[in-house]
């Protein structure tokens, strides 16, 4: 876990280093999706190697609201923060549309970077933007996502620093344009491929076949478009990278509302208290001992 008094988010290097093991090993990196820096501390403690900050959790948790672009920048990059200070874990970021034109990826590239993140993605679609499992999502040309790409790249100040590039053009234009778009985006600069919401398994092998060579990102949305593959089934394929956005997102809300409707029935937690996790077993996750060292370390 992150130490409090030197807090050092994992960077970019450690993430291109843990690709280049997998790579070797074809054996996919997990990315659990979090939405708060609790469950990035969550996901280290699990014994993961890497982290993904979910924009659909994200704009749930904070909001309470769907993913449909309701979010800025500066609320991203706030809560990315966060994140990478909690854990000593690399992190992929959802960075949306770049929030903007050109000019605005520039900054949102040296924002997420700032904040300690090891990667990003952007995608081409339209402001405002919706979760890429979504219905009716349109997507702007093809040449201004291109120049995206290029000034993300030219932005970045550590060379292993990440941009990943997504496309959401399967649903509104059909697998053609989304291949088409993917190779514009690599040729532009992108150092990984997220093609989005693809609808079937021979959609995924079709990607996976025309990008054989280049890291690709395997989106595995829970409740998604994309066919529930297994590990073993997404690694010979080759992909580089399994992001899982909403998991815990859905079980945290589950457990929640199951808790809630206990609790309305039995008027305390009293009758149930023994399902929670205990109260010493938390403070421990959250560094409570670190702090009481740091008391004795400091106190006169």
């Amino acid at each position: 876990m992150s130490d409090l008094l030197r807090q050092r988010p994992a960077g970019p290097a450690a993430l291109r280093l843990l690709l280049n093991t997998a790579a070797e090993q074809r054996a996919p990196l997990v990315a659990p999706g979090c939405y708060d820096a609790l469950g990035a501390r969550l996901i280290e403690q699990a014994g993961f190697d890497t982290a993904y900050m979910t924009g659909f959790g994200t704009t749930a948790s904070l909001l309470g609201r769907p993913d449909v672009g309701l979010l800025g920048m500066s609320e991203m990059v706030d809560n990315a923060r966060r994140i990478t200070a909690a854990v000593d874990l690399p992190v992929i970021a959802d960075a949306d549309t770049g929030y903007g034109n050109q000019i605005n990826v520039v900054r949102c590239v040296q924002e997420y970077e700032r904040a300690g993140v090891a990667a990003l993605h952007i995608e081409d679609q339209i402001l405002p933007k919706k979760c890429g499992h979504m219905e009716d999502k349109q997507v702007v040309d093809a040449s201004v996502m291109v120049g995206k790409i290029r000034a993300a790249v030219a932005s970045r100040q550590d060379d292993d620093f990440m941009v990943i590039a997504r496309t959401d053009a399967r649903a509104p234009h059909g697998m053609d344009e989304a291949l088409r778009r993917a190779t514009a985006y690599a040729e532009a600069g992108a150092d990984m491929l997220f093609v989005e919401a693809l609808q079937d398994v021979g959609e995924i092998e079709r990607v996976a076949t025309e990008f054989a060579g280049i890291p690709l990102l395997f989106n595995w949305a829970e409740g998604g478009k994309t066919p529930p593959l297994t590990y073993a089934e997404i690694a010979a394929l080759g992909f580089a990278i399994i992001i899982m956005p909403i998991g815990m997102l859905l079980a945290a809300t589950a457990a929640m509302q199951n808790f809630l409707t206990k609790l309305k029935a039995a008027g305390t937690p009293a009758p149930f208290a023994n399902e929670l996790m205990p109260f010493d077993d938390f403070t421990d996750l959250v560094g409570l001992p670190e702090i009481g060292d740091l008391e004795k370390r400091f106190s006169f």
